[in-house]
């Protein structure tokens, strides 16, 4: 299995699934697709044919906003068909712009309040615990929902009560909708605060090489059987793949995206993509 291009794959879909619609969360979305193929492809234990599967992993998107990303890798997956893509946000849909579990197959929690999603994320982990289904809870969140206090109270609950099969990772793109995170509400040393929050932490230089964030998805999964949640802290790009809008900076974060510009998105995706 070819990770680096499958996620070609993501990240074109990705670009097409928005394009169709004319406009979205691209940056956040762009980010994140190293970090969904090698978790949808490698790590999880799903089952397309079988998505309730008793004791499957679970995924929480809580930067619900990336829906279309991981609209794109539940597709690649065999979820559904890929002409679903093109329905995003429509009438009638099951692929609202934020991930609803109510209307998509593969979806386990509905997200978009940021902040939320993460603790969810820790109910469940602590549900799994309980039940002593040996699933693995993975939960991606934004830099800029770091922010939210919410997640500094999911945090703690998850050390308290240690929960090892809970891993997060935090996407890093250094950018929020409202401009660069550092300057918005300064973030750092986000590390410490995490290991602060008694968790394992893990750094990936490069969030978007498929590599580092597949090493590092194997390193977390190694504290399972441990007693403390792990955080992977992933330095991303947002935008990522497509230069144009890599350098939109925080204006990415949702902006326009026609067929046309799409495109030529995926052109560039398939001739110089990572």
């Amino acid at each position: 299995m070819d990770l680096k291009t499958i996620c070609k794959d993501v990240r074109c879909d990705i670009l097409t699934c928005i394009g169709s619609l004319g406009t979205g969360h691209i940056g956040g979305c762009l980010s994140a697709a190293e970090l969904l193929t090698v978790l949808y492809f490698e790590a999880m234990n799903i089952d397309p044919e079988n998505p309730k599967m008793p004791g499957r992993d679970r995924f929480v998107c809580s930067k619900g906003h990336a829906g279309p990303a991981v609209y794109a890798a539940l597709a690649n997956r065999g979820y559904f068909p890929k002409e679903e893509l093109l329905t995003l946000n429509r009438g009638g849909t099951n692929l609202p712009s934020h991930c609803d579990m109510k209307l998509t197959k593969g979806i386990d929690m509905t997200t978009g309040s940021l902040g939320q999603g993460f603790s969810c994320a820790v109910g469940i982990a602590l549900g799994s615990k309980i039940a002593k289904d040996g699933a693995t809870v993975y939960a991606l969140i934004g830099d800029g929902e770091t922010q939210e206090g919410q997640i500094w109270e999911a945090a703690m609950f998850a050390s308290a009560k240690k929960l090892s099969n809970l891993i997060a990772f935090t996407d890093r793109n250094k950018f929020e909708i409202d401009g660069v995170v550092e300057e918005v509400n300064a973030i750092e040393p986000l590390a410490d605060k995490w290991a602060a929050f008694g968790w394992r932490v893990i750094e990936v230089e490069d969030g978007n090489d498929i590599e580092q964030v597949s090493e590092a998805v194997k390193h977390a999964k190694l504290g399972i059987d441990g007693d403390k949640p792990t955080m992977v802290i992933l330095n991303t790009v947002k935008g990522c793949g497509v230069r144009w809008i890599e350098e939109l900076g925080p204006a990415c974060h949702n902006t326009t995206l026609t067929m046309e510009q799409a495109q030529a998105a995926i052109l560039e995706v398939r001739g110089e993509g990572r």
